[in-house]
């Protein structure tokens, strides 16, 4: 029998909780009580009750499953039919929602509430199906308009085209076009070969395929892919770009299927995707090498293989298609990037598609997993090269050296084992010498690129620096001019930021830093050529200084902001690195003193930084970049929906943006120019060190500004993640610091930022962080959880079974410092306003509680006596047991002495409220004063 009982209290408990607003426990109850529970009437009234939970959590389709659990018991019941045509209602489903009340009203013909909610859903059914019927003949009548040729107003063909996408974004809508032919009808406009119908086709076609998978199989059956592979390669940029778009959310809802059985949308038909996802890709890769497709078509393909191909993260294990893309298709991505421009025969490429191809083979030789799926790689890779090479022709050696160069910058390992192919390095070492431009530019890269690859780096320091040398004094191109330069800089800039170990002559990086800055400003060079004086810069501004002399070139720096924003994407990285260089925010290793002395004690190189490496140099060259404009270049970078934007490129952004906010003067002008908006991004997305560095800088601005002008609108609730993962163990004791101190600020705006940091898991962290031995830390955890305190879930923390919160808080309340008093008697008064309960639990918590609220109230600090008088009126008006215990101590004699303080006017008004309240429980006598 107690297990029938214990059934029945769950379910009174779930009604009482349900009654107070509770309904996630009224919920978990219901739940509980269904397990203990066999008998079907039982069971059909917890059903009927969850029904009822789940409808105000929101919940509309476990609504809809419970009720029908409960009418499947007892047909005839009303509640649980009303219930349910309420669920069906919110599911769209209003002819299943106008059954169940119409059985609701023959079942009680004269209930009100029944008769009032079926003629509202017959009034919104009606309206449905006008418009319905409406959009069915609109969406015919675009259709027409659109592919009617004698049609000669643009205007109303622009705007047919509008209401088809902005139709296809509705689930209903997508559908409509989906059934009444659409897919035909797009297929025609998309033939037509004119651009703003292909457009109008394209993004009405992204609508209808946005995260459905069925539909965009049926889409994809009908167009075909090779149709849609040859509009991406069109010359026109905006309908590639678009083509582009399409297919990558192809991809994606191809993709879900794949990772899951689609519910929801669709019922469960069981589709394999994983045909229609290769035969994509196969277009794609034979796009790479088609003669006809456009340049920008190519960089569209491969920056779609780059996002669909390899793993999103190494926890999901399959990675065997980027096994099918390097079988199918490695040789076709060398092509463009072995492409040399303007030989005859050779592909179409932007200034970006090399770099794309460099990118998208890196990515696929990340995402291997063995020696041997590597080794493989590494074999097709040199196979490629020597193909190439063992022809007579001079072009097939170009193509060889180049494919090395594409490679270094990529993996740069298969880079290393494609060098040292026999006669390689000896080619690019004689082509360096060539007479030809074209084929000099090409060496010159390769050497380039080789010389920052550590395996061959003696070998070019020995060969190649004397040769770079006679290019850079003899050759009468800027062009090849500049490249030996920058093969010199890096070269030259071995020893890093060691300001004693230079390969230069005196004074030489000096002219070689001027020579860069004047090639960048000089607008008759073409923007390629001036890329490498970038380059350049980005090896030479290791010397304090040449960065000196940079930031005083107000004229250089705009030219590199300017060629930062351009389109060639190439130049982001060495952008990127001179502005590290400049702001000094790469890591700085101290030497450990001991060591030092060691080191001069056997007389062993010690690194120097330069004298114009210190803080206050460092300082005034942040603010002449700022004043420059940097914040906008590099917001303009991050946007950049690029594959030259790669996680070490963005770690190096985050750096220069944690630089420009050193100083809380300058981050309200970082947040003005976009850094703030630009800076979420790179927290959530890269190397682990960029998004701790991108985080920091949010945490700056979040304690400084006022976070609601900082971040509007709906940024504020993204800036959280990005915070609280400032709060985990591996960061540094100052991240955690300034992570705590921004949570702090949110945790003080509003419930719903504080619902945000409570499902980000943070409560425990910033719990953790109330034992650390550093006092600013524990300080910066309490006032944060002090702000978190405000909501209801962390004050339930404080009364859970076994855990000592509120020992420590009442123990914290009693310490030296002043500050952690403060924020820690904070929590208490508010705790003990908001959930009295509290107040009870305090006398249990600790012996030394009496002592410690009688030293607050005695304490010199009006806030604290404020704080303590405070809490001792809650803990007084919560139960006549607690009051007893606090009137029989020194504590009557310390209020009595504070209600007659004229100079504390809140502090008295406290003590004064206790004092009645000691009255009206009949403890003290009203004293001659009192009403």
């Amino acid at each position: 029998m107690g297990e029938a009982v214990t059934a029945g209290q769950l379910r009174e408990q779930g009604n009482e909780l349900f009654q107070a607003g509770d309904h996630a426990a009224a919920l978990a109850a219901y739940t509980q009580a269904l397990d203990l529970c066999d008998a079907v009437p039982e069971r059909a009234v917890l059903h009927r009750n969850r029904a009822a939970c789940y409808l105000k959590l929101e919940d509309y389709a476990k609504a809809e499953a419970d009720a029908s659990k409960a009418i499947e018991a007892d047909g005839r019941d009303m509640k649980a039919l009303f219930r349910r045509s309420q669920a069906l209602q919110k599911l769209g489903r209003l002819d299943q929602a106008v059954n169940d009340l119409q059985r609701c009203v023959s079942l009680e013909p004269k209930n009100k509430a029944f008769q009032e909610a079926l003629r509202a859903l017959g009034s919104s059914m009606h309206e449905k199906m006008k418009a319905m019927s409406c959009t069915d003949s609109k969406v015919e009548q675009m259709f027409q308009i659109l592919l009617d040729p004698e049609e000669k107003d643009a205007d109303k063909k622009q705007k047919a085209a509008q209401n088809l996408i902005v139709l296809a974004r509705e689930e209903a809508g997508a559908e409509k076009i989906f059934q009444s032919d659409g897919v035909r009808l797009l297929t025609q406009l998309l033939d037509t070969a004119k651009a703003d119908l292909m457009l109008a086709a394209l993004r009405t076609l992204v609508g209808l395929c946005s995260g459905h998978r069925s539909r965009t199989m049926a889409i994809l059956a009908e167009l075909g892919a090779p149709r849609l592979s040859a509009v991406l390669g069109v010359e026109h940029e905006q309908v590639s770009l678009a083509a582009c778009n399409l297919l990558h959310v192809m991809f994606e809802s191809l993709k879900e299927g794949l990772q899951k059985d689609f519910r929801g949308k669709e019922d469960a038909v069981v589709l394999d995707s994983s045909k229609d996802l290769k035969l994509l890709i196969k277009h794609l890769l034979e796009l790479l090498v088609l003669e006809g497709a456009s340049a920008h078509g190519r960089d569209n393909a491969l920056n779609l293989l780059i996002k669909v191909v390899p793993r999103k993260s190494p926890k999901k294990t399959n990675n065997s298609m980027s096994l099918w893309v390097i079988d199918q298709g490695l040789k076709k991505i060398l092509e463009v990037g072995s492409t040399v421009c303007g030989t005859p025969g050779s592909l179409p490429v932007t200034e970006n598609s090399r770099m794309s191809a460099s990118v998208l083979l890196s990515k696929l030789y990340d995402d291997l997993k063995c020696d041997a799926e590597r080794e493989n790689f590494h074999h097709l890779c040199e196979d490629y090269v020597r193909s190439w090479f063992k022809g007579p022709e001079l072009a097939g050696k170009l193509r060889a050296i180049q494919t090395v160069s594409c490679l270094l910058q990529g993996p740069s390992d298969a880079g290393n084992r494609v060098l040292e192919l026999e006669g390689i390095m000896d080619s690019v070492l004689s082509l360096c010498a060539s007479v030809c431009e074209a084929h000099q530019l090409v060496a010159v890269e390769a050497l380039i690129h080789a010389a920052d690859k550590a395996k061959r780096a003696s070998f070019i320091t020995a060969n190649g620096v004397s040769l770079l040398k006679e290019i850079y004094k003899h050759s009468e191109r800027d062009s090849i001019r500049i490249r030996a330069l920058v093969g010199l800089c890096k070269l030259g800039s071995a020893g890093g930021t060691d300001f004693s170990m230079k390969q230069f002559a005196e004074g030489s990086t000096m002219k070689l830093a001027k020579q860069c800055r004047k090639w960048l400003c000089n607008e008759t060079i073409d923007a390629g050529t001036r890329r490498w004086a970038v380059e350049g810069l980005a090896y030479l501004t290791f010397d304090a200084d040449v960065k000196e002399e940079f930031v005083e070139d107000k004229a250089a720096m705009q030219a590199m902001f300017h060629l930062a924003k351009s389109e060639d994407r190439s130049v982001l990285y060495a952008v990127a690195s001179t502005l590290v260089n400049c702001t000094n925010s790469y890591d700085h290793e101290e030497p450990d003193p001991q060591m030092l002395e060691l080191a001069k004690y056997a007389k062993q190189h010690i690194p120097e930084q330069h004298p114009k490496d210190k803080a206050d140099f460092v300082k005034r060259r942040v603010r002449k970049l700022l004043t420059a404009g940097v914040v906008s270049a590099l917001t303009c970078m991050v946007k950049s929906e690029n594959p030259a934007l790669t996680n070490s490129c963005r770690e190096l952004i985050s750096r220069v943006f944690l630089a420009l906010v050193e100083e809380a003067e300058d981050r309200g002008g970082v947040v003005a120019q976009g850094g703030g908006k630009a800076l979420i991004p790179l927290s959530l997305e890269g190397t682990e060190v960029g998004q701790a560095k991108a985080a920091q800088a949010l945490a700056k601005i979040t304690i400084t500004s006022n976070p609601e002008m900082a971040f509007p609108g709906e940024r504020i609730y993204e800036v959280v993640r990005p915070l609280v993962s400032l709060l985990r163990l591996q960061r540094t004791g100052l991240e955690n610091f300034e992570g705590l101190m921004a949570l702090t600020n949110l945790a003080g705006i509003s419930e719903r930022l504080r619902q945000k940091i409570l499902k980000e898991k943070a409560v425990p962290m910033i719990e953790g962080y109330m034992f650390e031995e550093h006092e600013l830390i524990r300080l910066a955890a309490t006032e944060c959880m002090c702000n978190m305190a405000m909501s209801k879930e962390v004050q339930e923390l404080f009364l859970a079974e076994g855990n000592d919160r509120l020992k420590l808080m009442v123990l914290y309340s009693g310490e030296e410092d002043e500050k952690l008093r403060r924020a820690a008697s904070g929590t208490l008064a508010m705790l003990t306003a908001l959930h009295p309960p509290i107040c009870k639990r305090i006398p249990q918590v600790t012996v030394h509680w009496l002592e410690i609220l009688q030293a607050l109230l005695l304490s010199p600090s009006t806030e604290l006596q404020h704080r303590g008088a405070v809490v001792v009126m809650n803990m007084m008006a919560a139960e006549r047991e607690v009051a007893e215990q606090l009137i029989a101590s020194e504590m009557l004699e310390i209020l009595s002495v504070l209600a007659k303080d004229k100079d504390k006017p809140r502090v008295a008004h406290a003590a004064k409220e206790s004092l009645a309240q000691a009255v009206a429980y009949g403890l003290i006598k009203p004293s001659a004063g009192q009403e």
